[in-house]
């Protein structure tokens, strides 16, 4: 299950008080079967987590009765590396169950963040995990979902393992063998068993633990495909390679320990994770030692069967309990690798000198030989009990006496961690300073070396001190090219996300219009930044208004966006106040483009001038010149003199140019 930002205002859960009792504030992680909020006991004011099934699960009333089986089974396993249980209910078919609330991160963030991983680091991990893991194997319990997802690493350093019993509950349902299709659990993790008939038990988990030792300390996972039916053919098929594969010169003993905890054959595996466990602390015990190879171990280790009359596997007298104790406020140790140069061999102490020469004993009569030779052998006892002494302190000088162990300053403020590694005797440094997401600016990270470790009683602790989380601003980008704001982004420490194309009228086309966030915002390290891109000016269609009234050809282009140039001009077939033309008049263009129209003031108006008494044929050339179409009539009394005596319409009025003027002559 990962977790996400807190919840959000469109989450109907947020708000809502489940049962009458826990109220829900916001949303810390979801899931393939169920979402994880941060609530309110009410009854009890305590902070609690509250995993809320997803719609459909609680409408089988077999599912249902499984799930709360299951559930008290997990209220009944009592770990400190377990989270708690507190309560299960049914608010009106939402079916939920409420547990310990763990702030902090999840392995896998921690993976993410810092794999691969020095081994002693993974298996000190590794170590509370499978704690938890045996408790419930102990108690006839299976997991049967351990991944990374599921370790929860607190902010004050303890390890809790989730879901314990939630899984069984799901899978006891929907269960499947291979050719059945559906698998319940993380294809990752999945055992070949599971993968194959669907069964599992203790070594189910043990193999899941594996894996995730194989990811810590290589950062990758051992199996991986471009679909999961194909990681799972692989779990069943292909052996988990050697982590050293990876990581070369890890220890072969440490290849030795994931291969036997991910053996394809599970009566190849350890039994169940308290045997796991052991072998892991031997083989911390080893790193720590500096042990480069120990052909012994390895053999131990390497997958083989285990017959029941074997008793040196089940051997599980605690290994280092004074350095592995992990209780409920224990952070987890930081376990220093030791360079592969030291070799496992102590090189024995330089013998001492002889013993200083007894003083002179006083004169004594002379005693006979016999005499002298005891004594001989009494001082020779006493110097090889002296230097036996002398050797004895001087280990425990260099072992013991010269070392103390490291103060336990996390989450303190610079000064009080100084002030509490001072009183112990130690010398306070701080290192570089680091950001994180779980200890306040300005508190201790981490120490070197860890809390717990031994130290030189006048030695110096150095710390490093928290920058507080580590957020980066979005930058401005409106303006850059997709490449430019990719840099910028990347010099923050952050990258790109989608990127959409939106038609602007001010931007040029490729650059960046805005961003989502905005800028300014405070993201964290790596965080995606959406880019809104432009893709220039939106070209607009401009249609032909030719021959179509000018007022409403104005009116449509104006709203388009277009500017709108109109002249008038006579026109003797386009009726007044129509288009005659257009330019342009077709295809598209953008938004403050000019279109030009000429209006018709309809055909043009001519005065008829005075032309009676003219002879006709000069008053037909008058006429005809100003753009008429002369008609001439003969009156009744014409006598062929050929002088105009009336004119249709009469002199003084206007025509349209073009139109016909009647002359009548005699």
């Amino acid at each position: 299950m990962e977790r996400t930002d807190t919840g959000r205002s469109d989450d109907p859960m947020i708000g809502r008080v489940l049962d009458g009792r826990y109220q829900v504030s916001s949303r810390v992680a979801r899931g393939g079967m169920a979402t994880v909020y941060q609530a309110r006991d009410l009854r009890l004011d305590r902070t609690v987590a509250v995993k809320v099934m997803h719609a459909g699960l609680g409408d089988d009333e077999e599912f249902v009765a499984r799930f709360e089986r299951e559930a008290r089974s997990a209220a009944r396993l009592s770990h400190h590396n377990v989270v708690a249980v507190f309560d299960q209910g049914d608010d009106q078919g939402t079916l939920f169950l409420v547990m310990e609330y763990v702030p902090g991160l999840t392995l896998r963030d921690l993976i993410r963040k810092e794999a691969p991983m020095e081994p002693g680091k993974a298996l000190g991990l590794m170590e509370p995990v499978l704690a938890a893991l045996a408790a419930a194997h102990t108690a006839g319990m299976i997991h049967r979902d351990v991944k990374p997802e599921n370790v929860l690493l607190a902010d004050d350093g303890r390890v809790k393992v989730a879901d314990f019993g939630l899984a069984r509950a799901v899978n006891a349902e929907t269960q499947h063998t291979a050719t059945g299709g559906v698998l319940i659990g993380t294809v990752s993790y999945l055992s070949p068993e599971l993968v194959v008939d669907g069964k599992a038990d203790a070594r189910a988990d043990v193999y899941a633990a594996g894996v995730i030792v194989y990811e810590m300390l290589t950062g990758t996972k051992p199996h991986q495909a471009d679909s999961p039916i194909q990681v799972a053919y692989k779990h069943v098929h292909e052996d988990v390679p050697p982590p050293s594969a990876k990581v070369p010169g890890l220890p072969p003993y440490v290849d030795a320990l994931v291969a036997r905890a991910t053996a394809r054959d599970r009566d190849l595996r350890p039994s169940d994770a308290r045997v796991l466990l052991h072998q892991v602390r031997r083989v911390r015990q080893a790193l720590d030692h500096g042990v480069v190879d120990d052909p012994e171990l390895v053999d131990d280790l390497l997958p083989r069967a285990v017959s029941p009359e074997r008793t040196d596997e089940l051997d599980l007298a605690p290994v280092r309990d004074e350095v592995f104790d992990f209780d409920a406020t224990t952070p987890v140790p930081r376990v220093p690798v030791v360079p592969p140069t030291r070799t496992a061999t102590v090189p024995p102490p330089e013998p001492p000198g002889p013993p200083a020469s007894p003083p002179p004993a006083l004169a004594e009569p002379p005693a006979p030989y016999r005499e002298k030779r005891s004594r001989r052998g009494l001082y020779l006892l006493a110097g090889v009990l002296v230097a036996a002494l002398l050797v004895g302190l001087g280990g425990w000088y260099l072992g013991v006496a010269r070392y103390t162990t490291t103060p336990a300053v996390i989450n303190l403020t610079e000064s009080a961690a100084k002030a509490k590694i001072t009183k112990a005797g130690l010398t306070f440094e701080t290192g570089k300073p680091a950001y994180s997401e779980t200890v306040a600016k300005g508190s201790v990270i981490e120490t070197d070396p860890a809390p717990g470790d031994r130290v030189a009683k006048d030695g110096t602790v150095t710390a490093t001190i928290s920058l507080g989380p580590e957020r980066h601003e979005v930058p401005l980008l409106r303006g850059r090219t997709v490449a430019e704001a990719t840099t910028l982004l990347a010099e923050q420490s952050l990258s790109v996300g989608s990127t959409v194309q939106r038609y602007d009228d001010k931007v040029p086309a490729g650059r960046v219009i805005g961003t989502d966030p905005r800028q300014g915002t405070p993201l964290k390290r790596d965080a995606a930044v959406d880019l809104v891109v432009s893709k220039g000016r939106q070209p607009i269609p401009i249609g032909n208004w030719t021959n179509k009234p000018a007022a409403t050809a104005k009116t449509r282009l104006e709203a388009k966006g277009f500017k709108v140039s109109a002249s008038e001009q006579f026109s003797d077939v386009v009726a007044a106040g129509y288009v005659i033309s257009q330019t342009p008049n077709s295809g598209t263009g953008f938004k403050g483009d000019t279109i030009t129209l000429v209006v018709s003031k309809g055909p043009e108006l001519v005065q008829i001038p005075g032309v009676r008494g003219m002879r006709t044929k000069d008053a037909k050339k008058k006429l005809e010149a100003l753009g008429f179409k002369v008609n001439v009539e003969h009156s009744a009394l014409f006598f062929g003199a050929n002088y105009v005596v009336g004119v249709s319409p009469g002199e003084g009025n206007s025509a349209p140019k073009g139109s016909t003027v009647t002359l009548t002559i005699v």
